[in-house]
């Protein structure tokens, strides 16, 4: 135990020397910050840290150390990078915003376009969002509602972006690559599915069943308690049921909701079938305008990384140091470069924040891509 306990206080001198070093270390990390800004040359060198790094594993004594002294001295780099980062911030030093700040946004007289038919939970969110005063219209596909914002069709788009049962809506985060197109808003819609029928017909009649593949998977349990449905799948909720009133037959039944009936004169069949009686739906407002409110707490951005061990931790580091909270990670593989992956990010701040200009000033200049989405 005293050998113990004796090699315990050699490793707490060690320790005192390794934090005595690295605030000398930082304390020259921000001269070479104060040069940086008067002379306007970037904080990211990568070319000179790839060679700093490979000298550090020479000065090593096994492969071992070699390997662990990289990955110290890669965390002191980034924790270098990420003063300097600071230190311009508070030099007022920002980069190029494209954004703009307004105290609200418009929500009335303006032209909304959603994907479906009115009784679709996206008509829901839409009002949900904008209230009654608004000119509105719907399109067949998602990408409809994207393509009638560029033509200045429509000033806004509703669309769904994730589910709390079934996950995210991956077609919508490829289409907000695609298209230089904003995210200024959501809006939260409980989604309580029913199976609905004609207004004459029973349960004991359905032999078929359509909805959205979403909707179908999100009443999964249901429907496993009736084998002999046929289900199939359409674009929308709302459009299942506007089906089911136009062909007249008893033989078929939408799932969808309450609202949805009513709209098209159906019946409830069969009340609150969704698995998860907390299923609700996640809607953006999407515009072609890059602006934000005033009191916008929450951002959402996507990257690209160099396919390299340790990019992703790089990235997410700048929100730790910085203090924000991550809301919302994930991946969507990038489209012709196999296995590797673009990344969407949500999280708390406004762009206003000294911390979210840190952060953002960070990912920047370190990630191979880079963008902003939206402040909502």
């Amino acid at each position: 135990m005293a050998d113990l306990l004796g090699l315990r206080d050699k490793i707490d001198e060690i320790d005192r020397e390794i934090v005595r070093l690295f605030e000398e270390r930082m304390e020259v990390s921000r001269k070479v910050a104060d040069f940086k800004i008067r002379t306007g040359k970037a904080v990211f060198d990568k070319e000179r840290e790839a060679e700093k790094l490979k000298k550090i594993k020479e000065l090593a004594h096994t492969p071992f150390n070699a390997t662990g002294a990289e990955e110290l001295f890669q965390q002191v780099m980034s924790m270098s990078r990420k003063l300097q980062y600071q230190l311009l911030t508070e030099h007022g030093i920002e980069e190029e915003r494209s954004y703009t700040m307004v105290d609200r946004l418009p929500r009335e007289q303006v032209r909304v376009v959603f994907q479906g038919v009115e009784g679709a939970y996206s008509y829901a969110a839409m009002h949900g969002f904008f209230g009654g005063d608004i000119e509105s219209f719907h399109v067949q596909t998602w990408k409809d509602a994207m393509d009638a914002i560029v033509s200045g069709r429509a000033d806004y788009g509703v669309l769904p972006i994730e589910n709390s049962t079934a996950g995210i809506v991956a077609e919508i985060y490829d289409l907000l690559v695609d298209y230089d197109l904003y995210i200024v808003g959501e809006q939260i819609i409980r989604c309580e599915h029913a199976l609905l029928g004609l207004p004459e017909a029973s349960i004991e009649d359905i032999q078929v069943v359509y909805s959205h593949p979403q909707a179908l998977m999100q009443c999964k349990t249901f429907l496993e308690g009736h084998p002999q449905w046929d289900t199939r799948e359409m674009g929308n909720t709302a459009v299942s049921a506007k089906k089911v009133k136009e062909d007249g037959d008893v033989t078929k039944g939408a799932i969808a909701s309450r609202q949805a009936a009513g709209f098209y004169g159906l019946q409830v069949l069969q009340d609150a079938i969704c698995r998860n009686q907390y299923n609700s739906t996640r809607f953006i407002i999407v515009s072609g305008r890059q602006e934000y409110a005033a009191h916008a707490g929450k951002i959402s951005i996507c990257f690209e990384l160099p396919h390299k061990s340790g990019t992703l931790y790089n990235m997410l580091s700048h929100f730790i140091y910085n203090g924000l909270n991550m809301t919302k990670i994930e991946s969507r593989p990038i489209p012709g470069r196999n296995w590797e992956y673009r990344f969407f990010v949500d999280f708390e701040g406004n762009l206003e924040d000294g911390a979210v200009k840190n952060a953002l000033r960070g990912i920047r200049q370190e990630a191979s891509q880079v963008r902003v989405f939206g402040n909502y």
